[in-house]
C-alpha cells in the first residue's frame, strides 16, 4: 500500500496548488490568504466525497459486519494519512495568512502569532487530526487483525457532511451568507452531520446486534471494552461540534445579516 500512500502525498497538496492557481484566476481581487482558504476547503470537500463513497461501498459489500473484507477499508486509510498531514498544514496556513493580513512582519513573531492562533481557535481539530494519525490509523491498519471492515466503512461515511460544511464556509467567504442557498445548505449540514456523525454509532451497534441476535442495549456489554472506549472517544467531539453547528444554525435563521467570517 506504499503506492497508495505516495499517491495521496502527491494528490492532496498537488490539487491544493492547482486550485489555488485557479482561484487567483477566478478572483483577481482575492488576497493570497483568500485563495489559499477556498482551495483548502474544496480539497476538504473532495476528500469528504471520496471517503463517504468508499464507506458506502464497504458497508454495502460487507454482509458479515465482523469478518467480511473489502480492500478499500485498508486502502483508503493509507490514502487518508497524507491528507491528514496536508490538512494540518493547511490549518496552519489559514492562521499564518490571518497574521500576515494584520501586518506582523517579523518572522519569529509571525510564526509565534500564527501558532498561538492555531492552538487557540483550532485546538480541538488539531487534537482530532493528531489522534487519527497516532491512534485510529495504527488500529485500522495493524491492530484490528483484519476484522471489522464494515465498521471502518461506517466511520468513513462520517465525512459525508464535510462538503456541505465547506460549502457553507465558501458561501460566507464570497459574501453569500444571507442567500437562500446558504440557508438550505445550513439545513443539509445539520441533517447530514446528525445522521452520519451522531446516529452512526447507534447504527453500528444495531448492525452488530442484529447479526448476533443481541438487543442493541446489550451490545456494549458483549463487545470488548476498548471498542466502547474508542467509539466514545470518537463520538464525544462529534457531539460538541454538532452543538456548535446548532448554535450557528440558530443565528443563521434568526439573526440579522452576518459579517464575513474568514
Amino acid at each position: 500500500m506504499w503506492q497508495v500512500l505516495a499517491a495521496g502525498s502527491l494528490f492532496f497538496p498537488g490539487l491544493y496548488l492547482v486550485l489555488k492557481r485557479c482561484a487567483h484566476w477566478a478572483g483577481p481581487g482575492w488576497t493570497e490568504g483568500e485563495c489559499s482558504l477556498i482551495s483548502a476547503r474544496i480539497v476538504s470537500s473532495l476528500q469528504g466525497i471520496l471517503a463517504a463513497t468508499s464507506g458506502i461501498i464497504i458497508i454495502t459489500s460487507c454482509k458479515d459486519v465482523k469478518f467480511d473484507r473489502h480492500w478499500l477499508a485498508t486502502g483508503y486509510i493509507w490514502f487518508i494519512i497524507p491528507y491528514m498531514v496536508y490538512d494540518t498544514y493547511a490549518m496552519y496556513l489559514r492562521h499564518w495568512y490571518k497574521c500576515q493580513d494584520k501586518r506582523i512582519l517579523n518572522g519569529k513573531e509571525h510564526f509565534s502569532k500564527a501558532m498561538n492562533s492555531l492552538l487557540k481557535k483550532d485546538f480541538l481539530m488539531l487534537v482530532h487530526h493528531t489522534a487519527i494519525l497516532t491512534i485510529i490509523v495504527p488500529i485500522g491498519l495493524f491492530l484490528r487483525r483484519d476484522i471489522g471492515d464494515f465498521f471502518v466503512g461506517c466511520l468513513f461515511t462520517a465525512e459525508l457532511s464535510t462538503p456541505f460544511v465547506s460549502l457553507g464556509k465558501v458561501l460566507i467567504q464570497i459574501n453569500w451568507q444571507n442567500s437562500l442557498l446558504h440557508k438550505v445548505n445550513g439545513a443539509v449540514v445539520l441533517i447530514t452531520f446528525f445522521i452520519c456523525r451522531i446516529l452512526l454509532f447507534p447504527f453500528m451497534y444495531n448492525a452488530y446486534g442484529k447479526q448476533y441476535g443481541i438487543p442493541i442495549y446489550k451490545v456494549p456489554f458483549n463487545i470488548p471494552l476498548h471498542c466502547n472506549v474508542i467509539n466514545a472517544s470518537i463520538m464525544a467531539p462529534q457531539i460538541y461540534w454538532f452543538w456548535l453547528i446548532c448554535r450557528k444554525a440558530l443565528r443563521l435563521y434568526t439573526s440579522h445579516p452576518q459579517t464575513k467570517d474568514r
